[in-house]
C-alpha cells in the first residue's frame, strides 16, 4: 500500500513537471508578445529585457489538471465535498484573475488589494482558519490579513530571476513534510496537490533561473502567494493544535519557513518608511538588489536565497518534530534563525548602496 502511494506521488510530481515545462515551452513559442509589459518600464523589474510574464499560467493550469486527474483516479474520494478545497479552488481562481488582469492592464493597487481581501475571505470562510487566539472573529481577521500579506510579499519578492519560485518551492516542501508528519506519514489528497504544484514550479524554473526566458508575472505571484498562504495554514500555523501545545509555536514555524520572503519584505518596509516612501511602490531596493550592489551576480543572488530557503526547510522540519513531541520550549531557535536571516540581509542593505 505504501509503495503504491509513493508511485502515485512520483507520477503526479513527474507529470506536473512535464505539464508545466510543456505549457511554458508552448507559451514561449506561440506568445512572443503576450504578457510583455512596456519595454521602457524597468522601474520594478530588475532585468531591463522584455520577457513574457506567463509563468503563472502553467502553475494554475497544472493545479486544475491535477485536480481533474485526482478526482478521476480516486472517484471514491469526494474532494469536491471538501469545503476547504472548494475554498482553495475559488480563491485560486480569483488570485489568478487579478494577477492576469494586472499583467495585462496594470490595474490600480486598490483593485488588486480588493481581490486579495476577497481571496482571504474565501479561504477563511471555507474553514481554513489560523488557530492562534482561538477567538472566532479575531482568528478570521488574522487569516484574511495573512493571505493578503503573503500574496503581497511574494509579489514584491518577484524582482529577480528564480527568487520567488524558489522560495515558494521550499515553503511548499515544508508544508508537505509537516502535513505528512502530523498524519503520521499517511498520504492524503493535500499531499498530492502539494507535490503536483511543487512539480509545476520545478517545470517553470527551467525557464526562470538566470538567465531567464520568462517571468511568472503577477499572474504567478498572486496565484502562488494564495496557494502558499493557504497551505501554510494547513501545514504550519495549525500544527500545534494537533498536539494541544501553544498555538504561538505555529507562528514560529511559519516565520522560519517564510524567512527569506519575510526578511525581504520587512527590510523593504523599514527602509522605505525611513525614507518617507510608501512601502507599496516599486523600486530596486530589495535585499536581492543590494546583494548585486555588493558585487554578486544575479545567479549568485539566486544561490544565496536557495541556500537560505533550504536551511529554512530543514529547520522547519526539525522544529515541527519537536512541537509534535511536545517539546515547545526549544522552538525559540526558530526566532533566532529568523533574526539572523533578517539582520544579515538588512545589514547588507545598509552597507551596500547603488553605485553612482
Amino acid at each position: 500500500m505504501l509503495e503504491n502511494y509513493f508511485l502515485e506521488i512520483a507520477a503526479f510530481f513527474s507529470g506536473a513537471v512535464l505539464i508545466s515545462w510543456l505549457i511554458n515551452r508552448l507559451l514561449l513559442k506561440f506568445s512572443r508578445n503576450l504578457g510583455i509589459r512596456n519595454k521602457n518600464d524597468v522601474v520594478v523589474r530588475w532585468s531591463n529585457e522584455s520577457k513574457p510574464s506567463l509563468g503563472g499560467i502553467s502553475m494554475y493550469i497544472t493545479f486544475m489538471i491535477t485536480t481533474v486527474f485526482y478526482a478521476s483516479y480516486h472517484q471514491g474520494d469526494s474532494i469536491f465535498n471538501n469545503t476547504q478545497f472548494i475554498g482553495l479552488m475559488l480563491a485560486s481562481a480569483v488570485a489568478f484573475g487579478i494577477g492576469l488582469a494586472d499583467d495585462a492592464y496594470n490595474t490600480k493597487p486598490l483593485l488588486k488589494l480588493s481581490g486579495q481581501l476577497l481571496c482571504g475571505i474565501i479561504v477563511a470562510g471555507s474553514g481554513s482558519v489560523i488557530q492562534l487566539f482561538h477567538h472566532e472573529t479575531v482568528d478570521l481577521i488574522i487569516t484574511v490579513v495573512w493571505i493578503v500579506i503573503v500574496m503581497n510579499s511574494l509579489n514584491m519578492l518577484d524582482n529577480m530571476d528564480g527568487i520567488t519560485a524558489t522560495v515558494a518551492l521550499f515553503i511548499l516542501l515544508a508544508c508537505m513534510f509537516m502535513i505528512l508528519m502530523v498524519a503520521n506519514y499517511q498520504f492524503s489528497f493535500w499531499v498530492i496537490i502539494l507535490v503536483a504544484e511543487i512539480g509545476a514550479i520545478v517545470g517553470f524554473l527551467f525557464y526562470n533561473v538566470n538567465p531567464s526566458r520568462m517571468f511568472m508575472g503577477d499572474t504567478g505571484s498572486q496565484f502562488i502567494g494564495l496557494y502558499v498562504g493557504f497551505f501554510a495554514i494547513q501545514g504550519l500555523w495549525n500544527v500545534p493544535a494537533e498536539v494541544e501545545v501553544s498555538s504561538w509555536s505555529g507562528l514560529l514555524l511559519a516565520l522560519v519557513a517564510f524567512a527569506p520572503a519575510a526578511a525581504d519584505t520587512l527590510t523593504v518596509v523599514i527602509n522605505r518608511l525611513k525614507r518617507g516612501v510608501s512601502p507599496m511602490v516599486g523600486g530596486k531596493d530589495h535585499t536581492t538588489h543590494h546583494l548585486v550592489y555588493r558585487g554578486f551576480s544575479d545567479l549568485r543572488v539566486w544561490l544565496v536565497f536557495l541556500m537560505i530557503s533550504a536551511a529554512s526547510l530543514l529547520l522547519t522540519i526539525l522544529l515541527g518534530r519537536w512541537i509534535l513531541m511536545g517539546e515547545v520550549s526549544i522552538t525559540w531557535l526558530g526566532l533566532v534563525f529568523f533574526l539572523l536571516v533578517f539582520l544579515s540581509l538588512y545589514w547588507n542593505t545598509m552597507k551596500y548602496k547603488p553605485r553612482g
